[in-house]
C-alpha cells in the first residue's frame, strides 16, 4: 500500500513541477514586456531601482502567472523530493526560450535550440537518477533536520553570502555583471525551497488534524519564506530589466538548481544512500544541463541556422583552395553588404574555372 502511495505521490509531484515551469517560463516574457513598456514611457527602470512596474499591468499578469507557477511548485515540493522537482525546471528555460523568439524578438540560433534540448535531456538523466531524500513526515522531524550543525553553517553562510552581494557588490557591478543579481536571486532561493518543504509537511499536518498552527516552526517558515520570495522577486526582476531574457532564465537555472541541491543534500543528506551508478547520473545529468546552458549563452550572438549549414560544410574545398574562412565572422555581418560574402562568392568562382564549371550556393 505504501508502495502504491508513493508512486502516486511521485506522479501528483511529476505532473505540478511541469505545469510549474509552463507558467514560470511564460512569467519571465509577460515580465519583461511590461518592463518594456515602461521603458517605452520614459519611467524609471527596475535596473535602477525604479518601481513603476507596479503599475503595469503585463508585469502583474507575469507576477500572477509565477504565483500560479509557484504554488504548483509548493505544492509539487510537498508531493515529491527536492532532487525531482528542481532539475524539472530545465522546462522553463526551454518555454521562455521558445515564447522569447515569438513576443520578444529574442532569436535563439541553432546552438541555443541543441541548448535547450541538451538541458531537457540532462533534466531527464537526473530525475532517473535522482536521490531519494530521507522520510520526514511531520514538523518536529523538520525541524531536527534544520537544527543540524550542517544546516545551521550552510544556510549563515547563505545569508553572509546574499548580504555581502546585496550591499558590496550590487551596487558596484549589478548593472554591468550578469551574475550578480542571479547569485542573489539562486543563493536565497536554497533557503526558500527549504521553507516552502516544511511548509508542504506543515499543510499535510493541518488537514490531518493536528494542531500545527501552534507550533513556532510553522511561522518561522512563513516568514521566512514571504523574506526569501521577496528578494528575489526584487533581483530577478532588475536582471530581467538589464538582460537579455534568453540568458537570464539559464543561468539562474544552473545557479539556483546546483545551490537547491546542494541545500538538499545537506539537509536530507540523501547522497548517503546512493549506488554509484545513481551518483554518475545524477552529475552526468547535470554537466549535461551545463552544457546545454554555455551553447544557449556563449553562442547567443552568431546567426547560424540549418540553412548556413550547407555553407559551413563546403569549407574543406575553400580550404584546399587555400582560402579557408571562418564561418562564423560571416554570419556575424550582413549577407549583402558582408565582405566576406563578396571573398566566398570570388573563391567559389576561381574554384569553378579550375574545374571548368561555375558552381553556386
Amino acid at each position: 500500500m505504501s508502495q502504491t502511495r508513493g508512486k502516486y505521490d511521485f506522479c501528483i509531484g511529476l505532473v505540478l513541477a511541469m505545469s510549474s515551469s509552463i507558467f514560470i517560463g511564460g512569467s519571465f516574457i509577460l515580465k519583461k514586456k511590461g518592463l518594456l513598456r515602461l521603458a517605452r514611457k520614459g519611467s524609471m527602470r527596475a535596473g535602477q531601482g525604479g518601481h513603476a512596474y507596479l503599475k503595469e499591468w503585463l508585469w502583474w499578469a507575469g507576477l500572477l502567472s509565477m504565483g500560479a507557477g509557484e504554488v504548483a511548485n509548493f505544492a509539487a515540493y510537498a508531493f515529491a523530493p527536492a532532487t525531482l522537482v528542481t532539475p524539472l525546471g530545465a522546462l522553463s528555460v526551454l518555454v521562455s526560450a521558445i515564447l522569447s523568439s515569438f513576443f520578444l524578438n529574442e532569436k535563439l540560433n541553432l546552438h541555443g535550440k541543441i541548448g535547450c534540448l541538451l538541458s531537457i535531456l540532462g533534466s531527464t538523466v537526473m530525475v532517473i537518477h535522482a536521490p531519494q531524500e530521507e522520510e520526514v513526515e511531520t514538523l518536529n522531524e523538520m525541524s531536527h533536520k534544520l537544527g543540524d550543525p550542517g544546516f545551521v553553517v550552510f544556510a549563515t553562510l547563505v545569508v553572509i553570502v546574499s548580504l555581502i552581494l546585496i550591499f558590496v557588490v550590487g551596487p558596484r557591478h549589478g548593472q554591468t555583471n550578469i551574475l550578480v543579481y542571479i547569485m542573489i536571486c539562486s543563493v536565497i532561493g536554497a533557503l526558500s525551497v527549504s521553507c516552502v518543504k516544511g511548509l508542504g509537511i506543515a499543510i499535510k499536518e493541518l488537514f490531518a488534524g493536528k494542531p500545527v498552527l501552534k507550533h513556532p516552526l510553522s511561522w518561522i517558515l512563513l516568514l521566512s519564506l514571504i523574506v526569501c520570495v521577496s528578494t528575489q522577486i526584487n533581483y530577478l526582476n532588475r536582471a530581467l530589466d538589464i538582460f537579455n531574457t534568453s540568458i537570464v532564465t539559464p543561468i539562474y537555472y544552473v545557479i539556483f538548481t546546483t545551490s537547491v541541491l546542494t541545500c538538499s543534500a545537506i539537509l536530507f543528506k540523501e547522497w548517503q544512500h546512493m549506488a554509484a551508478d545513481d551518483i554518475i547520473g545524477t552529475f552526468s545529468g547535470f554537466l549535461t544541463i551545463i552544457v546545454g546552458i554555455f551553447l544557449l549563452h556563449a553562442f547567443k550572438d552568431v546567426n547560424f541556422t540549418l540553412a548556413n549549414l550547407p555553407l559551413s560544410l563546403r569549407k574543406d574545398e575553400r580550404a584546399a583552395n587555400g582560402t579557408l574562412l571562418s564561418t562564423y565572422d560571416c554570419f556575424n555581418h550582413d549577407e549583402e553588404s558582408s565582405p566576406c560574402l563578396g571573398e566566398i562568392q570570388s573563391t567559389e568562382s576561381l574554384s569553378g574555372r579550375r574545374n571548368g564549371s561555375l558552381s553556386s550556393f
